[in-house]
């Protein structure tokens, strides 16, 4: 994909690798990072490095790192809330610069904004954020997740014609995407009288979880249409139920993340379509960014800055390379 894909960002080649660099190096006293004193140093603190889409925005951070000659001082919280807020106190303690924050959930993100701006260290996050303007950040990147699943719904009703009826697989309740991805595909249904929801579950993201409420769900329909699941991995499990059940033929499946699997499961037609994210290009642009404003350089920052994402279906899945979204170890099977 083209930078220009991104909305308000900042030029840089792109360049690939991930490294956890976390030597300790500290600031001298008087001298600005950037401006002839020491190398700038940049936090960063991503809820896992299991997800692909935060393997990828890792590996994006730390091209945008070396590309600039800085330094990148990555944790990653292994989906524990009290670890995250634990590594962002000792980043914090370490003089980072700047922090790049992908946070596991609300009280991580809370707690970690608190602690950056208690110690003056402007706070870039990435993807999640928290609720309720609590803290300051210098910018937040994400998905427009709302006009994603808006997009996505309004493609998958018009396949069913503007009618029938669908399940919904919600991802972890009260979290930024799931709110956003359920208000996109709310509006999307307000434009179809036709569809009808008749039954909705979380699922937390996971292909496991999704297959077995899915289950539950076919069971309980048996005329259902099809599945919208706010995750691409929460998709699959639903095919996967589907196919179990002997119902997968004349369903339809979509999911939002565009991982590789997905790309490969568009082809294969277990899925319909995704909504593709560019997770390494928006970890790219949050190092870019900080770098930037830390040497007192570029634009002035908007306060939120939505990627867009791409519908990728059987159409164009084959000319779509996923590298673009995930970076340059993404690959396929096929």
């Amino acid at each position: 994909m083209s930078r220009g894909r991104l909305r308000k960002t900042m030029a840089a080649p792109l360049v690939g690798g991930l490294a956890l660099m976390l030597t300790a190096c500290s600031n001298g006293a008087g001298a600005a990072p950037g401006d002839g004193g020491d190398e700038i140093v940049i936090g960063a603190s991503v809820a896992d490095q299991k997800s692909l889409f935060y393997v990828a925005a890792a590996q994006g951070m730390e091209a945008a790192a070396e590309e600039l000659g800085v330094e990148l001082r990555l944790t990653s919280a292994n989906n524990d809330s009290a670890q995250q807020v634990k590594q962002i106190n000792d980043l914090i303690t370490q003089q980072i610069d700047a922090l790049v924050f992908i946070s596991q959930d609300s009280t991580a993100a809370a707690s970690g904004v608190a602690a950056a701006n208690a110690a003056d260290v402007p706070v870039y996050a990435v993807d999640q954020r928290p609720e309720d303007g609590s803290g300051d950040l210098a910018t937040y990147i994400a998905t427009d997740s709302v006009k994603a699943a808006r997009d996505l719904c309004t493609w998958m009703f018009d396949q069913m014609g503007g009618s029938g009826k669908i399940a919904i697989i919600r991802g972890v309740l009260g979290s930024t995407a799931e709110i956003q991805r359920t208000q996109g595909c709310n509006e999307a249904l307000e434009e179809y009288p036709d569809i009808e929801v008749v039954a909705e579950d979380a699922a937390n993201w996971d292909e496991t979880e999704a297959y077995g409420a899915a289950q539950n769900m076919l069971a309980a329909n048996p005329d259902l249409d099809a599945f919208f699941a706010e995750s691409d991995a929460m998709a699959m499990g639903a095919a996967k139920a589907a196919q179990q059940a002997g119902r997968h033929e004349g369903m339809y499946f979509v999911g939002i993340d565009g991982f590789p699997t997905m790309f490969d499961a568009v082809s294969e037609g277990l899925v319909q379509a995704t909504m593709a994210q560019q997770p390494y290009a928006m970890g790219k642009l949050a190092v870019e960014q900080a770098v930037a404003q830390l040497k007192g350089e570029g634009d002035e920052l908007e306060p939120e800055q939505y990627q867009d994402t791409v519908l990728i279906t059987s159409e164009n899945v084959d000319t779509e390379d996923v590298k673009d979204y995930y970076g340059p170890d993404a690959k396929r099977s096929n």
